[in-house]
């Protein structure tokens, strides 16, 4: 008898997407599905097997928040390997995304070699604590520090820093989940990763979060600091990104 794992165990991914991405984009999520699938040992389908499903459940729409779930299945034994899979798809209408955010800092910490790092697994719940702890703050989001103090990402998105005319990024071993819109960015500029400790995020020129709803939002607040903001900047990542939709979406940003 095989029962769901993911239920029982958190032993499950997901794909966060907004619909109607690119074929780049979509390819990009089910590539790191299938790359953390195949790490943790969970059966996947295939590219065309996902594009499928998912093209049947948002009924040719646009415009959508799309979640996938790809559940595990097999014994109720904790060591025992999935042996199947299933899919669980939400689609709903995706509400108006915000162009600027105040982040905060989390009083939670994350392990650099915690090995769910770099996985988008169902075990979400670090995540939401963190979120929810912002929120109660009266903040969008809460920035996620390792054991080194090293800055990783938010609940929600990573981060990218201006400083000139270069861009930069906290490094991957520092702990943190590396997001299809940052990869989808990283192809088309130049960004490198640093180690970044909190108390250096005043060095950079600006401040951008980054996912795959929102694509790009401007941090305007830190804590209680009021950061730069570069609107140009803003504009040009956010030109860059709208090529990920296989729309573009309509409107931009005030200017001030």
């Amino acid at each position: 008898m095989m029962v769901n794992r993911t239920l029982l165990f958190g032993e499950g991914l997901f794909e966060t997407i907004r619909w109607k991405p690119s074929e780049e984009k979509l390819s990009l999520h089910y590539q790191r599905l299938s790359s953390s699938a195949k790490t943790l040992g969970i059966p996947c389908p295939t590219y065309e097997e996902f594009r499928a499903e998912l093209e049947k459940h948002t009924h040719g729409g646009d415009g959508l928040y799309v979640k996938y779930l790809l559940i595990s299945k097999g014994g109720d034994h904790l060591a025992h390997s999935p042996q199947a899979y299933g899919e669980l798809i939400l689609v709903k209408a995706l509400k108006s995304q915000p162009y600027r955010v105040d982040l905060c800092l989390s009083s939670y910490r994350r392990h650099s070699s915690d090995p769910l790092c770099g996985h988008k697994t169902t075990s979400y719940l670090f995540n939401l604590l963190v979120k929810r702890e912002a929120l109660s703050r009266g903040f969008h989001d809460g920035i996620v520090l390792n054991e080194k103090d090293q800055v990783c990402e938010t609940a929600t998105s990573n981060l990218l820093l201006l400083r000139g005319s270069r861009f930069y990024t906290p490094a991957k071993s520092s702990g943190l989940l590396w997001g299809t819109t940052l990869e989808f960015l990283r192809r088309r500029l130049e960004i490198e990763e640093e180690y970044i400790r909190f108390t250096e995020l005043d060095k950079y020129d600006a401040l951008f979060v980054l996912n795959s709803l929102m694509l790009c939002a401007m941090v305007e607040r830190l804590e209680e600091r009021t950061l730069n903001i570069d609107i140009q900047g803003f504009k040009e990542l956010r030109g860059i990104l709208r090529a990920s939709l296989y729309s573009q979406p309509e409107g931009g940003p005030p200017d001030r």
